[in-house]
């Protein structure tokens, strides 16, 4: 094991480091959306990546503090009456997804649609460039986690970058163009110069870059940058101000039934964030690893517990990160502990020169994310592959803007709504075999499954055989009946004799002309369904 997680550290060094530049305004951004301390989205960075990362079957998902549940942690903090309260709740959220795990909930996973699936990549990836926009301009008034499209600050994601365009801070845009400039030029031409390139990755030397601007413009009134735009990470004056930062839950709530909703809440979410973005992240995956999901949400719960014991926020998998470290050439989850390390160690160790850090530099670390997820290639692959696919995948771009979840399940019903369309029409199959002048021969085979979703199609097709018709229903393939659709061929066979058709059943039980029953035939007097087999 130790060997397999070491095998490819000199992909994963650099990865980690990247991941560690995106994830660390994240966790400060989310907190602040979610109206928790600052430190508590660290707690939920530094814990997704050690203890979830060592725990986890996932290879290269990274987990963290999720904007996704930045609303429900604001609200819940509030009507629980304090931090330490809402705490318990996240302690709670925890066992109880250890629980999904042990009862194997993390199925639910493998049955989302792969068009829906794409359409919430494309739309984070979009949402990304969206929201970076401002920041990479020097216009910081949203915090970096906000990626809700009603913001905190009272705008919306277009008003914000209207916004940004009337407040242009000079020298933070000019540090940010020339960070994304580097980072395009290293990945696409230095790193096929020299190996050295490869190691150190492009993201990593623009946020070098920054600091150094940084230090040398801070007093130059119009190419300088304010401490409002640059990374805040709390200092803590010495160590046993560090460990103040950290809160333990106020177990004494555990009995308000308000924390258990809370919990259930979190954990309810956090799973199917979870399960959707493993499910996103393996399709994403160059190996194409494929994540055990009941493992994955036995992680998330322990380090939701962890987390929540000591002062942090809600964790879950989170697709910007996973991205993110796919991107940098993450090959195993050595990148993820390291990550979190990183976000330990820099908190300790250095967090005034993160404060050094243009929020504009890091804004263009997550430009190229967001667009390597909303490729305009990503789009012509699903455009070509039909209505079916492409409709569901245009549906959950555009909502996920407005919100995740919704646009996922909005996703989802299409899709399904699509898949009973197809079902109605592949039902069966009618033909005739033969037309005389004064009779019909027709022969209708049913499908292998045929379900109530079928139901309408097969009552139409029986409504319009002509009377004196020959009629051969051919069950050959058939391996299971719906009990509406063996309530249809039941009362097919009495409206069969009025309308003077001849009927014929073929079925492996053998074939039988003009059945006095349906049911008979096969025997079997079924309280809802019968199978064939």
């Amino acid at each position: 094991m130790t060997t397999n997680l070491f095998k490819h550290f000199k992909s994963d060094i650099p990865a980690s480091i990247v991941v560690f530049f995106v994830a660390l305004p994240l966790c400060l951004g989310i907190a602040l959306a979610s109206g928790a301390p600052p430190f508590a989205g660290m707690i939920a960075g530094i814990i997704g990546g050690i203890v979830v990362g060592s725990i986890s079957g996932s290879q290269i998902g990274v987990s963290g503090p999720a904007a996704g549940l930045a609303a429900i942690v604001m609200s819940a903090i509030t009507t629980l009456g304090g931090y330490e309260n809402f705490l318990v709740a996240v302690v709670i959220g925890g066992i109880i997804q250890i629980i999904f795990g042990i009862i194997k909930a993390g199925v639910i996973g493998y049955y989302f649609p792969s068009s829906v699936i794409r359409g919430m990549l494309v739309g984070i990836g979009i949402i990304i460039i969206l929201k970076q926009i401002p920041h990479f301009f020097g216009y910081d008034k949203d915090p970096e986690g906000d990626f809700f499209f009603f913001q905190v600050d009272g705008s919306n994601t277009f008003s914000e970058i209207i916004n940004s365009i009337n407040g242009i801070n000079l020298g933070a845009t000019l540090i940010g163009a020339l960070a994304l400039i580097l980072i395009i030029v290293w990945s696409k031409y230095l790193a096929k110069k020299a190996k050295i390139f490869t190691i150190i990755q492009g993201p990593f030397a623009a946020v070098i870059i920054g600091v150094i601007y940084y230090i040398l413009t801070q007093n130059n009134a119009t190419f300088g940058i304010e401490k409002e735009h640059l990374v805040n990470v709390p200092i803590p004056d010495d160590f046993s101000s560090f460990l103040g930062q950290f809160t333990t839950p106020n177990f004494a709530a555990i009995g308000n039934k308000e924390v258990w909703i809370t919990g259930f809440t979190i954990a309810l979410v956090a799973s199917l964030e979870t399960l959707l973005c493993v499910e996103a992240t393996d399709k994403i995956d160059p190996r194409k690893r494929v994540t055990p999901t009941n493992r994955e949400l036995f992680a998330q719960g322990t380090g939701n517990i962890v987390s929540g014991l000591i002062g942090g926020l809600p964790i879950t998998q989170v697709i910007v990160r996973s991205s993110a470290n796919i991107q940098s050439g993450g090959q195993t989850k050595l990148s993820t502990i390291v990550h979190g390390f990183l976000l330990l160690i820099s908190v300790l160790a250095i967090p005034t020169l993160l404060n050094m850090i243009p929020l504009s530099v890091l804004a263009s670390i997550l430009l190229i994310v967001g667009y390597k997820l909303a490729s305009p290639e990503t789009f012509r692959k699903i455009l070509k592959l039909g209505w079916q696919q492409y409709v569901p995948f245009l549906v959950t771009v555009l909502v996920v803007q407005y919100n995740l979840l919704v646009g996922i399940g909005l996703g989802l019903v299409i899709g399904v709504i699509i898949v009973m369309y197809k079902s109605y029409q592949n039902s069966h199959f009618l033909h005739i075999e033969e037309t005389d002048s004064d009779h019909h021969y027709m022969k209708m085979e049913l499908a292998e499954e045929v379900t109530f979703f079928n139901k309408g199609a097969i009552m139409r097709e029986l409504e319009n055989i002509p009377k004196g018709t020959y009629l051969e229903i051919n069950l050959l393939k058939t391996r299971f009946l719906d009990n509406d659709i063996i309530e249809i061929l039941e009362d097919f066979i009495e409206k069969a004799k009025n309308r003077n058709i001849n009927l014929k059943l073929n079925s492996k039980r053998g074939v039988v002309e003009n059945p006095e029953s349906f049911v008979e035939f096969f025997n079997n007097r079924p309280k809802s369904k019968l199978s064939l087999k």
